[in-house]
């Protein structure tokens, strides 16, 4: 059964070579797809099976966002609300979050994620990459890892996030646990590693430990840098060959040099600059070198409790010195690069049928109307989607 979505006002691609300009851009356009694949993309008019009148809208690829830790127990917003009253972030509210996750049994985590998934999916997000990181024992991040793989393939082990409350004062000690048994433990789960490579976490040479070991499984490599302060992440992201080093926040003349020169993708978390009171990255000295660049929600209970990547684009334009259509690939294109896919973020003939539609004519309202809920659809997914019986008992939960 095929479908045509018709009457597009303004269609974004990411295909050069199907419109103008680097989105590929299509004015009054249609895209027809058949099941779960786009089959064609041109001007309005298309037919087929079933018609769904976009009514002049704009239509964009969904977006990918390619870093999240969404399996978790608990909230933290009253850390929030003392951040807001001026109480510095660093980092130690993860060890809250993992109490929480350690006492949560795996239906609670798999509802939480659930719920964040489809917050997600509203949100115009249809793919996600989903890390561990609140467990921070074998049994746990085994457990949180096995959660995240029941909905999507892009899961990322991250048990190298901070040294848990049984091993403070033996770091080391913990590393070769996440080296080896934790390892051990989650990697049939996982398809990528990472580690949060920042003072008051874990050093250069401790995380290049935990990525060595992740290589020597298998595992793609990614890596949490230089949010804190300037420091040595960001040019062993590159040195390692890491698809993607994120949040970026401080990045020197050498760190932009280094990501320019490589196939590593900068991952700007402009979400978590909001809520921790950071200085938003200058996006556009790294844009202007020549690095790949990719935003992405961060969607965590402490630094970043949100999964709307429409409000990240709007920071980008507005704190991030990026263009909006600059902003509009790195949500798409770019989150696609960090997870060294070229099959989503972008519409095109046999790929998939991922895409969102904006209630507006433009791509420009993403920024122009900040904070407003624009996604009026979202059609496919590239992760298991909440079942109708789970927003339910959402819907009356919530009531």
């Amino acid at each position: 059964m095929t479908l045509v979505i018709d009457n597009i006002g303004e269609l974004v691609t990411n295909a050069p070579e199907l419109g103008a300009g680097p989105l590929g851009i299509i004015e009054n356009a249609s895209v027809v797809v058949d099941g779960a694949t786009v089959v064609s993309v041109g001007a309005a008019g298309a037919v087929a099976d079933e018609r769904l009148d976009a009514g002049g809208r704009c239509v964009l690829p969904g977006f990918v966002d390619s870093h999240t830790h969404m399996v978790f127990a608990g909230d933290r917003a009253e850390e929030f609300t003392r951040r807001m009253a001026g109480e510095p972030y660093d980092g130690g509210g993860i060890r809250v979050t993992m109490q929480a996750t350690r006492a949560a049994g795996r239906e609670a985590l798999r509802e939480g994620l659930d719920r964040h998934l489809h917050e997600a999916h509203r949100a115009g997000t249809t793919t996600v990459e989903i890390k561990s990181g609140y467990g921070l024992s074998v049994e746990s991040e085994a457990e949180t890892t096995s959660v995240a793989a029941g909905v999507t393939s892009e899961t990322t082990f991250m048990g190298a996030h901070v040294v848990p409350d049984e091993y403070l004062g033996r770091t080391d000690d913990y590393v070769d646990l996440v080296c080896g048994p934790m390892l051990d433990a989650v990697r049939p789960h996982v398809r990528w590693i990472d580690a949060f490579c920042e003072e008051g976490a874990f050093d250069a040479d401790q995380s290049r430990a935990v990525l060595e070991a992740g290589r020597a499984a298998g595992l793609g490599l990614r890596l949490h840098a230089n949010q804190l302060d300037y420091g040595p992440g960001v040019r062993l992201g590159v040195d390692m060959g890491c698809a993607s080093v994120d949040h970026c926040t401080y990045l020197s003349g050498d760190d932009i040099e280094a990501l320019a020169a490589s196939d590593t993708v900068a991952t700007f978390l402009p979400s978590a600059d909001f809520s921790t009171r950071q200085p938003y990255p200058d996006a556009r000295r790294a844009i202007d070198a020549g690095v790949t660049v990719a935003i992405a929600s961060n969607c965590n209970p402490g630094s970043s409790y949100t999964t709307s990547i429409s409000f990240c684009i709007a920071l980008a334009v507005r704190d991030m010195n990026m263009t909006i259509d600059e902003a509009i690939a790195a949500a798409t294109t770019g989150g696609a690069a960090a997870l060294r896919r070229n099959d989503v973020g972008r519409l095109a003939p046999d790929g998939p049928a991922h895409l969102t539609i904006i209630d507006a004519p433009s791509r420009h309202h993403l920024a122009y109307r900040p904070g407003v809920p624009l996604i009026w659809r979202t059609l496919g997914a590239d992760y298991v989607q909440p079942s109708t019986e789970h927003e339910t008992r959402r819907r009356k939960a919530s009531s």
